[in-house]
């Protein structure tokens, strides 16, 4: 294989008007989901029935829309009354994230900024004496990503609900308890939610539930949600239950307290499905109107990751995939990257009578949420069941980004100079770092050996990454040439990087061991061990894609496994016999199985 390193092309520059958003491709995305429904009910109703949750009710937001919602058991095991999507839950810490919206929302208005210490709105807590010397004012934004340095504090939190303000006041001129130092770890703390309603207060003038239900909850629609129990209709509000032994204990529901801004949200499933649109509608970002009642600028702040929590990799058993998580906490809302999903966001929920979950995939359009009325029941497991399920449908495809003109005319730009090399078209294409490292003859003599090697060439399609990265294959009569390229920030933007890697098919000898290997029937005896160690973990293989290589001594290929794709690199040494197998994950996938 052959490469030629150019650093560097010049072009208007896109104005914001003519930058593409990502935008789903698949004509047939709502059906593959559809088709997926009735196994993930099955789904929800056997973890209902093993956990024996009296009543559940579960909901897909998909596009924006209550694409489907089911309830399964009771809302109330006295009157056997059915759960339905009008059914109200309390939510609990889901509430936290409600909180936030309203923080941010005082925010965007200069009512408040994150970095104010939390002491200016909270005066008591001037008095709460740090853990060390050295410890900076703790801020609004530490309490919303759990970084105070306040101790975990459940289940103690959870019945804290209706503890008034009087009473917080109090606790706070009693001191404070830390177990880290403010701003070094993720401690999980109710108590700092209660303190950031406190501030909400503070900041608008209006006790926390006020300005959380005119402000937020009735510009989404959320007619049927509350902070108070007492506000619900007995025919719509679900019992909460605990269990002891084979027996179900109903549990008397808190009222609203100082403690509501961390866990006292109720809201039912056509209420809830508002809301995980409503933070979807982040996703992708673009120029549409601002509907509120929080900017969409907002809602993806708070969905970044702020607080790293942990990195878990684990295998159950031998014959399992590898599971690796890293997470994280935003605003009020959990963060987290899988082998699955490069961005998932959620939170879940739990009182003594109630559990819940919400989860959402910004790149996929997607999301999901479920309500139980049994004691710290969350229904997380059947939510990624069911993510699990549209998986192996083909239903979940990310956003797919179009090319944005200054790439097109970059390519276009790329593929003239290819043909015919001009000092006018090499100047006009480079970023200035273009030619400082080898001069313009060099290249041009490495682009002319390649053609040599490769024949005449055609432009293939462009595969942009971002709107000033992409690449693209020239199909040619003895191979291809794989181009990649970087626009440098400069109006107008030209090319700081670009990359030519000539590649040819496997020939006769070397297709043959491609297939010895992607079978595990391989020959050479030194390399059956490593081979046969690749097929225990990705299962049975297929021969894909030539990623590069020359064809005869040198191979790289695209393996199709049952567990998921592999790249291979093949190096043959003399008698055509296969000297070396190298096995990589590919750039885009985040795990081996």
């Amino acid at each position: 294989m052959k490469f030629l390193a150019l650093l560097a092309v010049a072009l208007p520059l896109p104005g914001a008007d003519s930058l593409p958003v990502p935008r789903f491709t698949d004509p047939a995305r709502r059906s593959r989901f559809e088709a997926a429904f009735p196994e993930i009910e099955k789904a929800f109703e056997k973890f209902r029935k093993e956990r024996g949750i009296p009543g559940l009710v579960y909901g897909f937001v998909i596009d924006g829309e209550l694409a489907a919602v089911k309830g399964l058991g009771v809302r109330d095991r006295g009157s056997n009354a059915p759960v339905t999507a009008d059914t109200v839950f309390r939510i609990a810490s889901m509430t936290k994230s409600f909180t936030v919206l309203a923080t941010l929302k005082l925010r965007d208005e200069g009512k408040l900024s994150l970095d104010d210490p939390v002491s200016k709105w909270i005066p008591e807590f001037a008095r709460v004496a740090h853990p060390t010397r050295d410890t900076a004012p703790i801020r609004v934004r530490q309490l919303l990503t759990h970084g105070t340095g306040l101790p975990e504090d459940n289940p103690w939190g959870d019945r804290q609900l209706a503890v008034s303000d009087a009473t917080l006041a109090r606790w706070l001129e009693q001191g404070l308890p830390f177990s880290t130092p403010p701003g070094t770890a993720y401690e999980y703390s109710n108590y700092g939610f209660a303190l950031a309603g406190r501030i909400v207060s503070k900041a608008s003038g209006v006790p926390y539930r006020e300005y959380l239900e005119k402000q937020i909850l009735a510009p989404l629609g959320m007619r049927a949600s509350t902070l108070e129990v007492s506000a619900v209709a007995a025919a719509l509000r679900a019992t909460g239950y605990r269990k002891s032994g084979d027996t179900y204990v109903e549990v008397p529901p808190l009222a609203h307290g100082a403690f509501g801004a961390m866990g006292g949200l109720l809201t039912s499933a056509r209420d809830l499905a508002r809301y995980v649109a409503f933070q979807l509608s982040a996703y992708p970002p673009g120029d549409e109107e601002e509907r509120g009642p929080v900017r969409r600028s907002s809602l993806r702040e708070m969905q970044r990751l702020w607080r790293p929590s942990g990195l878990a990799v684990d295998r159950p058993s031998p014959g399992d995939p590898l599971k690796a998580v890293a997470s994280g906490y935003g605003y009020g809302l959990g963060v987290s990257q899988d082998c699955r999903f490069r961005h998932i966001v959620g939170h879940g929920g739990g009182l003594p009578g109630f559990g819940s979950y919400m989860m959402w995939l910004p790149e996929y359009g997607v999301g999901m949420f479920a309500m139980a009325n049994l004691t710290y029941a969350g229904p997380r497991p059947p939510i990624d069941q069911a993510f699990d399920i549209l998986s192996k449908t083909g239903a979940l495809q990310a956003r797919e980004l179009p090319a944005a003109p200054a790439l097109l005319a970059t390519r276009e730009a790329i593929v003239r100079l290819w043909r015919h090399w001009t000092e006018r078209e090499a100047a006009d294409l480079a970023a200035d770092n273009l030619f400082q490292d080898s001069p313009a003859e060099a290249r041009r003599q490495e682009i002319e050996k390649i053609k040599i090697d490769v024949g005449e060439c055609r432009a293939g399609d462009l595969r942009p990454e971002n709107w000033l990265r992409g690449a693209f294959r020239m199909p040619c009569a003895r191979g291809f040439v794989d181009v990649a390229f970087t626009l440098a920030p400069t109006a107008p933007p030209k090319v700081q990087y670009l990359r030519f890697a000539a590649g040819k098919p496997p020939g006769r000898a070397m297709k043959a061991a491609a297939e010895a290997v992607a079978s595990g029937s391989l020959a050479e005896s030194n390399l059956r061990a490593r081979v046969a160690t690749f097929h225990k973990i990705y299962g049975a293989c297929r021969v894909g894609e030539t990623l590069g290589g020359n064809g005869s001594t040198e191979a790289r290929l695209r393996f199709d496994c049952d567990r998921g794709p592999a790249d291979v690199r093949l190096r043959m040494g003399a008698g055509e016999k296969l000297r070396e197998v190298v096995f990589t994950r590919p750039p885009q996938v985040s795990c081996v199985p």
